[in-house]
């Protein structure tokens, strides 16, 4: 049967993006190699934060399908690629899940048909990578089928901006293809931005997230001065935030998490060294950024060293290991290189957060603490709040802790209690 779309990839990205598509009337068919993912929807069960079980059994009424059997692809009017863009174990881009949707797409790969990334990448990749690897169908890009590069600007947990009010940003490999990339996203997404090319539409997609990125170490590396020099980093970034130009406040954290900024800016510094230079700003972002997580033990010891008590052997409570607030999203979160340094310091480390029932590090289980949290926050020796979930009281549970260290900056500091 036709499809007017088939999404490869059923993930973070991949599936709102179906669902949407599906609201918008278009026959869907999404394709993940995941058997147990495409069982699970088949079910109407979610497995993504900003995709509720209803969601998924209103696309199944509307005709969603998912499969693992990418002859759907041969069906299809528009074929939209949603795999991860991980780095590889060099620090480099790891392209081989595009790669393969691609040859997947290739060996099925009819006459008009519209093809876009959506993953993550350096500029080129489109043009060089996708287009060699579909054009190994005969068919041409630019003539035979459409190609086009559209970046995804999901935001996890975010209640405002979804695929539908999020404007659409399309580059594609010629005018033709921008336009017919434009026409498909405007069936279902409120405004379109046209990219001069699918390279430009590459490279705003890791300004949008080196720009975070740097400003983000640059907040994290004023709360290691700040801290030394006795300034309250939260209150002067809060009284510069009143500004109403020129000012956009970032604040400090135990990291930087989630697929996008701790990966992203890899895949720009990589386009850049292939001129024969570094990118130092977003190397020296990373370095401040990767180096948080140290710091954040080293502040911990601190904190029981004043109370009389040594790290080795201290019971440790963290809170939230998320990488982000009130979702379950664990993509690189930070809490895991926090406690994978704890327990080699020889802390006894459990975690708590409402929206994780199980935790591992390095395939080690962390044991969960009980119900209610703050009776736990007031059985350890140190407390760190790692995510400000909106079902943490914090401030009961400061009553509680022994010595609480909150990193984002929402508990009111006391003797007991530092902010980082």
């Amino acid at each position: 049967m036709p499809n007017d779309l088939v999404v490869i990839g059923l993930g973070y990205v991949g599936l709102p993006l179906a669902r949407e598509a599906c609201r918008a009337g278009l026959r869907v068919t999404g394709l993940d190699r995941s058997p147990e993912v495409v069982a699970r929807l088949g079910a109407g069960v979610s497995h993504v934060d900003d995709v509720a079980d209803e969601d998924v059994a209103a696309m199944l009424t509307a005709g969603f399908t998912a499969t693992t059997d990418s002859g759907a692809i041969a069906h299809a009017s528009t074929v939209v690629v949603c795999v991860p863009t991980p780095l590889s174990a060099s620090g480099g881009p790891d392209l081989h899940m595009v790669e393969d949707a691609c040859r997947t797409i290739a060996g099925h790969l009819t006459a008009g048909t519209l093809v876009v990334l959506e993953s993550t990448t350096y500029p080129g990749t489109t043009d060089e990578v996708v287009r060699e690897i579909l054009e190994r169908s005969g068919l041409t890009a630019g003539a035979d089928f459409h190609l086009a590069f559209s970046p995804e600007r999901v935001d996890p947990g975010n209640q405002d901006y979804g695929v539908h009010n999020t404007p659409k940003i399309v580059g594609g490999f010629t005018p033709h293809c921008t336009e017919a990339a434009a026409a498909f996203y405007g069936r279902f997404v409120e405004t379109v931005v046209r990219a001069r090319s699918a390279r430009e539409a590459e490279m705003a997609k890791l300004i949008e997230n080196t720009y975070r990125h740097v400003n983000i170490a640059l907040v994290n590396e004023m709360a290691i001065f700040c801290h030394e020099l006795g300034i309250d980093l939260w209150d002067a970034i809060s009284c510069a935030a009143t500004k109403p130009f020129g000012f956009q406040a970032f604040r400090p954290g135990p990291g930087v998490g989630g697929h996008c900024i701790p990966i992203d800016p890899n895949y720009l510094a990589h386009k850049v060294r292939t001129l024969g230079y570094p990118f130092r700003m977003v190397e020296l972002a990373q370095e401040i950024n990767t180096r948080m997580p140290r710091y954040v033990v080293e502040r911990a010891q601190q904190l029981l060293d004043r109370s009389g008590k040594t790290l080795t052997g201290s019971r440790v409570l963290l809170l939230g290991v998320t990488y982000k607030a009130d979702i379950s999203d664990q993509r690189e979160t930070s809490a895991r290189p926090v406690a994978k340094r704890l327990l080699g310091l020889g802390a006894q480390v459990l975690f708590h957060d409402p929206h994780v029932t199980g935790w591992e590090v390095d395939g080690r289980p962390v044991p969960a603490a009980p119900d209610p949290v703050e009776q736990a926050a007031a059985d350890a020796d140190l407390v760190i709040l790692l995510q400000a979930h909106s079902a943490y009281d914090v401030d009961r549970i400061a009553e509680h802790a022994r010595l609480l260290l909150d990193t984002r900056g929402v508990a009111l500091p006391e003797k007991h209690v530092e902010r980082l």
